[in-house]
């Protein structure tokens, strides 16, 4: 039963309740993290780990009452069951995944809607890779450190963890609800104290916490300011096909930046948690500074700037990506073929958002406009007319076209990820003509003869040159 003052905190907002939890949620990590600092830092690891499952706990006591708790609880001890029955083995690798992408995607089967809803399949999706991570480390652990990559090693666990470990790992304020994904072997530095710029005290990590802090609201500002202007429900009116082309594709291109910032703002948020408890120091870099940014799953600045789309997955959702390029696309080797690991990773990337077709169709465009982009950057840098004009004084004006196209083209597979059926993005992507698909295919086929017209073959460069 709802509690009268969340609903007139809900009401007052102009959000629904369980969003208002969630972001309450991610806000309560800071204290949270102090009293870690204050009472939990070089404690006897038993007591952290207790204390980091009963705060985990209790923040999804607060999102999701009742029955909905059991589910990490069960994926958790199942885990640790897993680790310590079948051992460092491929077949408990296998187990793993299987059981806990089953169970994520049966919630995601039995509590689907045709909207976003918040509910316990969304922490229960980090808790699965987290969970499924753990088991690859654990495997991995068991290898010659000179079969192991440097990322590998850094990663790998010489022992099984315990029940209350695993917990404390899986609950863990900093990460429970929204990320990001770290390693249990990063776990246990922050447990033992390790991770700190000031050995033997808590890190002098505030300020770098409050910048993340208060960076964090002003994107979840702008999303709550904007968001009501630019609703995913609009793009299902008479009104919205009612206007000029470029109107809709305007709309688009707004109404995606503004939604993105929902994710950016809980991300870089939950970031300043775990530089304040201490996860996301990340050493000294070559100039002898501390560095915080282990967490991050945002760079916000080269997100805001950067003209290509590989830029952007680059500074987006940052150690999602590199858990799946770990665990899913660098396993894949064995395959022999980079483009069919990629086809395969963001096929994983789909069915672990859910099951909707919404989510199958936005990695399949983003597999499309990477490789089109490569391409293109392939046939700019061998090119020395393009090249010529990269480094001109007409670059402002290329950068502003790039950077819009850029926009654009980043929020058309957004359409199919936020509404989710087939019904609804067919409907949105007809209203604007396929554009997406007609831009990218179209570049796809003149590609072979821009780069006979734009890049010289090699007998034509020494020619040159002489």
């Amino acid at each position: 039963m709802a509690a009268p003052w969340m609903e007139k905190l809900s009401e007052s907002l102009g959000s629904s309740e369980p969003a208002v939890r969630l972001i309450l949620s991610v806000l309560i990590g800071y204290p949270f993290a102090l009293i870690y600092r204050k009472c939990f830092f070089r404690r006897p690891p038993c007591a952290v780990h207790l204390f980091h499952t009963l705060s985990g706990l209790a923040l999804a006591a607060f999102n999701f009452a009742g029955s909905q708790l059991y589910h990490s609880a069960v994926c958790v001890v199942v885990q640790f069951l897993l680790l310590r029955l079948m051992g460092r083995t491929v077949t408990a690798v296998l187990s793993s995944f299987l059981f806990q992408m089953t169970y994520l995607l049966c919630g995601y089967y039995y509590t689907a809607t045709d909207q976003y809803d918040i509910k316990w399949t969304m922490p229960h999706c980090v808790l699965t890779l987290k969970l499924i991570g753990l088991s690859f480390d654990y495997y991995d652990g068991g290898k010659e450190r000179s079969q192991l990559s440097a990322e590998q090693q850094s990663s790998a666990l010489s022992a099984v963890p315990s029940l209350l470990e695993v917990c404390g790992f899986s609950y863990f304020y900093g990460g429970f609800l929204v990320g990001p994904q770290f390693t249990l072997r990063s776990y246990q530095r922050l447990v033992s104290g390790e991770l700190t710029d000031c050995p033997g005290q808590p890190p002098s990590s505030v300020l770098p916490a409050m910048k993340r802090f208060f960076l964090g609201l002003v994107c979840l500002t702008i999303f709550t300011v904007g968001g009501p202007y630019f609703p995913d429900s609009y793009f299902l009116t008479e009104e919205y096909e009612a206007q000029p082309f470029w109107f809709r594709c305007l709309y688009m291109l707004i109404w995606a930046k503004i939604t993105l910032y929902k994710y950016v703002s809980c991300w870089v948020i939950a970031e300043g948690v775990c530089i304040l408890c201490g996860m996301g120091y990340n050493g000294k870099d070559e100039k002898g500074v501390h560095q915080w940014d282990a967490c991050a799953n945002m760079r916000v600045w080269h997100y805001e700037t950067t003209p290509l789309f590989t830029g952007t997955i680059a500074s987006f959702n940052i150690n999602t990506n590199a858990w799946v390029a770990r665990h899913v696309f660098k396993r894949l080797k064995f395959l022999g073929n980079k483009m069919a690991s990629q086809l395969l990773t963001l096929l994983f990337l789909a069915v672990w958002h859910g099951l909707h077709s919404g989510y199958l169709v936005c990695f399949s465009l983003e597999f499309i406009i990477v490789n089109v982009e490569r391409k293109v950057m392939a046939v700019v840098r061998d090119s020395p007319l393009l090249m010529r004009l990269a480094t001109s004084p007409l670059y402002p004006l290329i950068y502003g076209v790039q950077q819009l196209l850029h926009w654009l083209f980043m929020a058309y597979p957004l359409v199919p990820f936020c509404l989710f059926t087939y019904d609804k993005w067919l409907k949105v992507y007809s209203s604007v003509y396929f554009c997406g698909h007609v831009f990218f295919f179209t570049i796809y086929l003149i590609l072979p003869y821009l780069r006979k017209g734009l890049v010289p073959r090699k007998g034509e460069d020494v020619k040159k040159d002489a």
